[in-house]
């Protein structure tokens, strides 16, 4: 398996089996518009999103072998290789372009069109993949054995264990439909409060507090208890160590940005105005630490993919298994592309400006295809990438008189492309690798990946428009918090209205846990979160601790993950469609009609809340242990 040369993919390169079906088109679609919406909603509430990968592929293993009772490996892959292009755009797409809406209501600029949105999804999501396509043959297979592509791989695994697909298919679905009714329960009939917290007076400025939701125990369990952890230790120092200082010190002074007294302030009055930004000063230094951290590693890859871009890749008498779409092909999308962002006005550059970003795209495509294959796609610097791209290109744009909103915009405009390039190329390089596993044709799986792209940035305008219609971004229903922090940068450096003392706080505490070698970007996002969420996050996480120290072989320890890991992603999609409806109820103005809480005049106490999540998080593992028939 180490040795590429006697690496033998499962489908045999001369066998010729259905792969880019209109059945798997169809079904791939459908994942990428719900799996993209889903993880929209998931991203903007928790700051993070999943990987659809694996849930797409047991859901179409369910669909294709047990409904249409047809065996095609191929197909399937094909339909997770098209659904998780969704979720990939999406995340790219919500941690720049909420920015936009924000700045319209605050009355700077027009909302953003449903075009406007489109072409940049559009345009980030196919640079992404045509980047991605010459560095297949340097990444995934002459690194094969070396670069792990650990999402890639378990994808992989679950596609060739085809034989259980109907069980894993229900263990998705059966989350799916949990989390849907515990999301109307209690977010649609308020039959008991989705957050409960407490704060002491004795020790003011602190509160704490648990998110009972179904998403943010799947995110803990997926990402496990050190991650989780490390969320929660983030949150506790902003919560319990920097909020009580600020209320101790601050006293009856007015301190910049807020308007109001320390003394007056709520906690979480006292998170908005400062913990936002010494949040935000965190992250962005984690971004830049990651990036800079695998700067070496970044050169190397960028020499290998100049070098693999100027090969001539003749796709005459090439085996199916390693045919590429020609390069002429993705040579003309990259030049219309070009043209297009130099023709549009949402972008505000010169032919070298438009040049230039996709350069930059490039740069960080190849940057994401091979942080991928090494830690794997959730652990994948895209923020700390679009925070780097939009330093660059606000200070870029105010240096030759592009300032004021127009330089506010186009920045957010440059950003999100390059934010959703390197989230699509990690996503294409993970999905490549699952199908140099099975055998797939890499060309049929490239023009998935271009199709899931078309359908996915067609569906995330009506997404961002129908959930800031619903709640508004920046609510306590859906807080942004990267757009919001992208938003506070650009500003800052565009306006200098930053108030960087509590920015550069934010820095240095990242610099400590970096030299603590504490995973700076977790613990930056915990600080920049409520605490509500992580502890919410932390739960799913101690869960996982749980079942995993449980007496056991490393098999079985591995069979209780998986199992866990199928039902959670389960619980996150069904949270995230569940509140997409919720949206659509909140927007035609009928989500009182349904609040039996205000209806009939009654308050659940918070302990009701708190059983019912125990009750889901024991559940959760139960379904772990159980040993499979």
């Amino acid at each position: 398996m180490d040795n590429k040369n006697e690496f033998k993919p499962y489908i045999p390169a001369d066998k010729i089996v259905p792969e880019f079906t209109v059945t798997s088109a169809l079904i791939g679609c459908l994942l990428a518009i719900v799996f993209g919406a889903a993880n929209a909603y998931l991203g903007l509430l928790v700051g993070m999103t999943i990987s659809a990968s694996i849930p797409a592929a047991v859901i179409s293993m369910g669909i294709i072998r047990v409904i249409l009772r047809r065996d095609s490996i191929l197909e399937n892959n094909l339909v997770q290789t098209i659904g998780s292009a969704g979720e990939s755009l999406a995340a790219g797409a919500i941690f720049t372009l909420p920015a936009l809406f924000l700045w319209a209501e605050e009355g700077k600029i027009e909302f953003p069109s449903i075009m406007t949105i489109f072409l940049i999804a559009l345009f980030g999501g196919l640079l992404g993949v045509c980047f991605m396509v010459p560095l297949r043959q340097a990444l995934i297979v002459e690194e094969h054995g070396t670069l792990p592509f650990p999402e890639g791989t378990a994808c992989a695994e679950v596609l060739l264990a085809g034989e259980e697909g109907g069980s894993k298919a229900a263990s998705v679905f059966k989350g799916l439909g949990i989390a849907a009714v515990y999301k109307f329960v209690a977010d649609g009939l308020k039959l008991f409060p989705s957050e409960i917290g407490y704060a002491f007076q004795s020790y003011a400025g602190s509160q704490i507090g648990i998110q009972v939701l179904p998403s943010l125990a799947g995110v803990g369990f997926i990402c496990g208890p050190k991650i989780s952890s490390y969320m929660l230790a983030g949150g506790t120092l902003s919560w319990f160590v920097i909020m009580p200082i600020i209320a101790l010190f601050g006293g009856d002074a007015t301190i910049f940005p807020a308007t109001d007294p320390v003394s007056s302030m709520a906690p979480s009055d006292l998170w908005s105005n400062y913990i936002k930004y010494i949040g935000a000063g965190a992250v962005a230094a984690g971004g830049m630490i990651s990036l800079i951290k695998t700067f070496p590693l970044i050169i190397r890859t960028f020499k290998q993919a100049m070098k693999s871009m100027s090969k001539k890749h003749a796709q005459t008498n090439v085996v199916r298994t390693q045919q590429d779409l020609p390069m002429p092909i993705l040579l003309a999308i990259i030049v219309v592309i070009i043209i297009a962002i130099w023709l549009i006005p949402t972008f505000p550059v010169n032919p070298f400006g438009s040049l230039v970003v996709v350069i930059f795209g490039f740069f960080f495509a190849s940057v994401s295809s091979r942080m991928v294959g090494l830690i794997g796609s959730s652990n994948n610097p895209v923020s700390g990438m679009a925070i780097a791209t939009l330093i660059i290109a606000t200070i870029l744009l105010k240096a030759t008189g592009t300032d004021g909103t127009t330089g506010m915009v186009g920045a957010i405009a440059i950003g999100g492309i390059i934010c959703i390039v390197a989230a699509i190329a990690g996503d294409t390089s993970q999905d490549l690798k699952t199908g140099f596993i099975v055998g797939a044709t890499p060309k049929k799986q490239q023009l998935g990946e271009l199709l899931g792209v078309v359908v996915s940035a067609a569906a995330i305008g009506f997404v961002l428009y129908l959930l800031n219609e619903a709640w508004g971004y920046g609510t306590e229903q859906i807080p942004a918090a990267q757009a919001t922090m992208m938003k506070m940068l650009v500003e800052g450096i565009m306006n200098a209205e930053l108030p960087w003392a509590l920015i550069f706080i934010g820095v240095f505490v990242a610099v400590v846990a970096e030299i603590l070698k504490v995973p700076v970007m977790p613990f930056a996002v915990g600080m920049y979160l409520p605490f509500s969420l992580s502890a919410g996050i932390m739960a799913g996480g101690a869960v996982r601790f749980i079942v995993e120290k449980i007496k056991g072989t490393d098999e079985e320890k591995k069979a209780r993950g998986d199992r866990g890991v199928l039902f959670t992603s389960g619980l996150i999609a069904g949270e995230g469609i569940m509140g997409i409806v919720l949206a659509v109820l909140a927007v035609l103005k009928v989500d009182s009609a349904i609040n039996l809480s205000a209806k009939f005049n009654f308050t659940t106490p918070q302990f009701v809340s708190l059983i019912v999540f125990i009750l889901l998080l024991v559940y959760l593992g139960r379904l772990c242990m159980k040993k499979e028939k």
